[in-house]
């Protein structure tokens, strides 16, 4: 895990309306099709201006205002897909250089030019990202490699762009990285302590909060009842 911020930035600014889109014989409307900008757009706690969701269920709102995507593995996805990908082409908002799930934590503060944003959950990716590079099995790849990107909730907002330097201006005491979240949630699910510690977190989105807590409570009823059997 990185100690500073080292020389990261927001290489691409990228941003789309819902359009539709077909999933099978079935129409759908998405907001997967995002492309870059070189304009500067206004940061609220909901969204960047010109942007926008189809599912406001599983996306968007204060803890997923920004979706967020390393610009690391973009060379890997490239040689799997056999094709050159445009920034964007995972539905992020943000194409971000320098790090990687493994030097960001969950809580940590961004600074963002006059922008102020904090890590909020990994992201986990939804069939529609299958469904923009005609690959269904794309999500659960993601989601394999554990090359999943995440999300930020506005602290301060104000007017963003590409070009502008990130910096890391508090590191959340926990110190519990994206890629160690994205283990507990998909493999380590019967990990009790690194569920505590996960859910100890203040700054951890509200829905990742109650699908762990209903895990950790099912587990420590598991738990009871083992314990009572063999008693």
């Amino acid at each position: 895990m990185l100690t500073s911020a080292g020389n990261c930035s927001i290489v691409s600014l990228n941003v789309g309306k819902p359009v539709e889109a077909m999933h099978g014989n079935k129409p759908i409307m998405t907001g997967i099709f995002k492309t870059p900008s070189q304009a500067a757009h206004q940061l609220s706690a909901v969204g960047l201006n010109g942007d926008g969701q189809a599912d406001m269920v599983h996306h968007g709102g204060p803890d997923k205002a920004v979706c967020a995507y390393f610009e690391v593995h973009y060379p890997f996805w490239e040689q799997r897909l056999a094709t050159t990908l445009p920034y964007g082409a995972f539905g992020e908002n943000w194409t971000v250089s320098g790090w990687s799930e493994h030097d960001l934590c969950i809580g940590d503060i961004i600074q963002a030019g006059e922008v102020t944003v904090q890590v909020s959950q990994p992201r986990q990716p939804c069939y529609k990202l299958g469904i923009r590079h005609n690959r269904p099995a794309l999500t659960a790849e993601v989601q394999n490699t554990g090359y999943t990107g995440f999300y930020f909730r506005v602290l301060e907002e104000g007017q963003v762009s590409a070009g502008i330097a990130l910096s890391i201006v508090e590191r959340h005491p926990a110190g519990i990285t994206i890629a160690e979240a994205n283990r507990i949630m998909y493999t380590a699910k019967r990990d009790r302590t690194a569920l505590e510690a996960l859910l100890a977190v203040d700054a951890l989105a509200s829905s990742w909060r109650e699908t762990l807590n209903a895990r950790l409570e099912k587990l420590v009823q598991e738990q009871a009842e083992d314990s009572s059997i063999l008693d």
